[in-house]
């Protein structure tokens, strides 16, 4: 266990199976992470060196299984496996976040509309839009606040994806009753230079684009439109599918405190980007139990009022550029 190249191999389903032999990039040498863990106690530190306590975390996080369950497999005690998890999540944030997830510079979103329209035939987009909501358990108190459309628990999380499926935009821990188009109005997203795909939770703007609303009366090209914009919007699907996969923590957050909620789900998403930007095995069999039927996505319309009347000359332009050029 002392070898971190090994860590995802640690990091596995219930039955143990192999997450893959590849490693996790900036992880495998876990030093990257000690600047955000060396101002703990001296007496944690002699206790559990640092690439157990990143081992701990990334297992916990992999597999969501119970600190109980852990403990044993590493010695220690269920209340170090919760420390290491707190504090390994507060570390990637700090010390990941920015370089694997963080807004990108004019030039960077200038090869972000290069790679999308390459990878999806999508024209002056820099990237797809899209909501997750995580399963928990609230305090009583709280438990209108968190209670979704679809009426469970849950906290709401606003992503981001590149034409790769790498996030590069999250705004997480949000109360499930909470609609997109509120979460949306209030992020950094706002008003952006370039086209974000989203769908019908998202109102249509100049700069936020969804799919014409299904009925018989769609045009041929409105159609056509709409088949481009759910295929391309589909790279945040598949997204949100391979976090889950790999970071089954996100399933179910059934021991986690609202106050760490947020940096644990910014975690997850971090190490996502690492896992795809250094191709790190996945394992097609992961996603089996990663959309359960049982709970339902919520998916409240946008409110009409928020729509701009100016975007449908928009979405026109964009109808009319597929029906010229062909592709796809």
């Amino acid at each position: 266990m002392g070898d971190t190249k090994d860590m995802k191999d640690m990091g596995t389903r219930e039955d143990t199976k192999d997450m893959g032999d590849g490693d996790m990039g900036d992880l495998k040498d876990t030093k990257v992470l000690r600047p955000g863990l060396a101002h703990h106690g001296a007496h944690f530190h002699s206790t559990l060196p640092l690439e157990k306590r990143v081992a701990v975390a990334l297992w916990h996080l992999a597999t969501n299984v119970e600190y109980q369950t852990i403990s044993p497999l590493f010695g220690v005690g269920p209340a170090t496996v919760q420390t290491c998890v707190r504090e390994v999540s507060y570390a990637v944030v700090l010390l990941l976040k920015p370089l694997y997830l963080r807004l990108p510079n004019e030039k960077e979103l200038e090869n972000m509309v290069r790679i999308f329209r390459a990878r999806w035939g999508f024209p002056h987009c820099i990237g797809a839009l899209d909501s997750l909501h995580i399963p928990i358990n609230p305090p009583l108190r709280l438990s209108a606040d968190y209670c979704n459309g679809q009426g469970w628990h849950s906290i709401l999380t606003q992503a981001t994806v590149d034409g790769l499926g790498q996030f590069w935009d999250v705004s997480t821990a949000f109360p499930g009753s909470m609609e997109n188009s509120a979460v949306l109005e209030s992020s950094s997203l706002w008003a952006q230079k370039y086209v974000l795909l989203g769908d019908a939770t998202y109102p249509l703007q100049d700069w936020i684009l969804k799919p014409y609303q299904e009925d018989e009366n769609l045009t041929q090209r409105q159609l056509q439109f709409n088949y481009r914009l759910k295929r391309a919007h589909s790279v945040i699907e598949n997204a949100f599918l391979r976090l889950k996969a790999r970071w089954q923590i996100l399933l179910k957050c059934d021991d986690c405190s609202l106050e760490l909620l947020p940096t644990l789900v910014l975690a997850c998403c971090i190490l996502h980007n690492v896992c795809e930007a250094h191709d790190n095995p996945f394992n097609e069999e992961w996603l089996e139990g990663t959309e359960p039927t049982e709970l339902p996505k919520p998916c409240q319309p946008a409110p009409a009022s928020m729509e701009d009347g100016r975007a449908e000359q928009v979405r026109e332009l964009m109808c009319q550029y597929f029906e010229t050029c062909g592709e796809g």
